[in-house]
């Protein structure tokens, strides 16, 4: 039959077959490629263990089984005891709304610089983030605190990610500085606003703790909530908060650790 013309035609293993006509020479340690005179060259990487395989018997592989879960920070735990995951450094804008209390704000942003991401606190409230700045970091600029208006640009990258966090009252000014790649904004209101349905709507998260009868019922309206949601919302503990998507919903309860609590104190819905 006519050869084909191909690299590698007619050789062992056919074209393109990984390896097909390098020569080589065998040692009793393993294969490498031969250089002039059949000498093993060198710079292509150590030569690896060569042991006996290890084998378990079918039943066994289960026990195999590694818990990994979600990337991201890790909020609390759900109903079930789990831990509880936003993934809030992305490569794509991502705008969150937490209508709750400062501490649960703080919490998320001290965990979040324990990420790696840089933290930009715009706040007309100063003295009740000072002490939590002053703390991240171990002396490094980790949180930073601005005035309203006054955040910079933050320069977001993959290896320098950055969260701003909105902590401008009940009707915050439109920012500055927005979501953009691997720059998140996390606006907190302390109660609902008439700012907030448009807030809500174009948040990609939405964050709520405990709020009266009468603002729940808008909730649940705007996120489209089943009514036992709804009627839970004005019946939170201090620390829950019913995460939203546009597709799921998660109750989670944020537990401070001891260091958290020695700096935050303990979870709170009101400041």
């Amino acid at each position: 039959m006519p050869s084909s013309g191909m690299p590698g035609a007619g050789m062992p293993g056919g074209a393109g077959a990984p390896g097909a006509g390098v020569p080589s020479v065998r040692n009793g340690r393993g294969t490498q490629p031969s250089g002039r005179g059949g000498r093993p060259r060198t710079g292509f990487g150590l030569i690896g263990p060569r042991r006996d395989r290890h084998a378990v018997a079918l039943e066994q592989l289960d026990a195999l089984a590694l818990p990994v879960g979600d990337d991201g920070v890790v909020v609390g735990v759900d109903a079930e005891g789990r831990p509880a995951v936003l993934g809030i450094n992305r490569p794509t804008p991502y705008d969150v709304t937490l209508i709750g209390g400062l501490w649960t704000a703080q919490v998320l942003a001290l965990r979040a610089a324990a990420t790696g991401a840089r933290i930009a606190v715009e706040t007309g409230r100063g003295p009740g983030w000072s002490s939590l700045a002053q703390a991240a970091g171990g002396g490094q600029p980790c949180i930073t605190l601005h005035d309203v208006g006054r955040v910079p640009p933050q320069g977001a990258s993959a290896v320098s990610p950055v969260v701003v966090v909105r902590d401008c009252g009940m009707r915050p000014p439109r920012g500055r500085v927005v979501s953009g790649p691997w720059q998140s904004v996390v606006t907190l209101l302390p109660y609902l606003s008439p700012v907030a349905p448009r807030l809500m709507e174009k948040s990609t998260l939405v964050g709520i703790q405990r709020v009266s009868p009468e603002e729940a019922a808008q909730i649940g309206r705007i996120m489209n909530l089943p009514r036992g949601e709804t009627e839970a919302l004005s019946t939170l503990a201090d620390g829950v908060t019913l995460w939203c998507t546009a597709r799921d919903r998660q109750f989670v309860m944020t537990q401070a650790t001891d260091a958290e609590t020695g700096l935050l104190g303990a979870a709170r819905r009101m400041d």
